[in-house]
């Protein structure tokens, strides 16, 4: 099998596939009677023959090593992860290498960071790390096929970076 190590998830490396949404640097303004940092449009929706929506998901906790057997993308929008919870969360991508994913790359996110797909990016399915596995998505309604999957022939290992260490006993559940 194909080993990949899990990354920090930083807006550069991250950067030819999506944005990473989160709350570093200075407010781009403050608001509320001066009570709160706005970081404004933190992510560029794209979407196709259709409108941005929001959808809620719950998705079961995964575990790490993970193994990755297919990858999908959207060619008429793109996609935001927003979790409703402070765990980290797997996030999978890939480059396009004719018509198919290439090498993939892992991130994990902190506390306070989520992500956008850019349109047509490959990436793997939503992972939670813990449960509960709650994210407000940020995607393209529309009418049409907006889904594409590639099933690996050989089997991608995700692991773990080498400073992770084992989940407590209330987080994920193995699959």
């Amino acid at each position: 099998m194909n080993q990949i190590r899990v990354e920090p998830l930083t807006a550069d490396a991250f950067a030819p596939f999506g944005d990473v949404l989160d709350c570093t640097g200075t407010a781009d303004k403050i608001i509320n009677q001066g009570l709160c940092g706005r970081f404004h449009d933190r992510a560029q929706i794209d979407v196709a023959d259709g409108r941005a929506g929001i959808s809620l998901f719950n998705a079961q906790p995964r575990s790490l090593p993970y193994t990755l057997d297919m990858m999908e993308r959207h060619p008429n929008g793109s996609q935001a992860f927003i979790p409703m919870t402070e765990h980290p969360f797997l996030v999978i991508v890939a480059h396009d290498a004719g018509g198919k994913p290439a090498t993939p790359r892992a991130f994990t996110t902190t506390s306070g960071q989520a992500i956008n797909y850019h349109k047509n990016t490959w990436h793997g399915v939503l992972t939670p790390l813990h449960a509960p596995g709650l994210f407000a998505v940020v995607d393209r309604i529309g009418a049409g096929d907006n889904l594409e999957e590639h099933w690996f022939d050989e089997a991608f290992i995700i692991e773990p970076a080498q400073h992770d260490q084992k989940p407590a006993q209330d987080g994920p559940i193995r699959t």
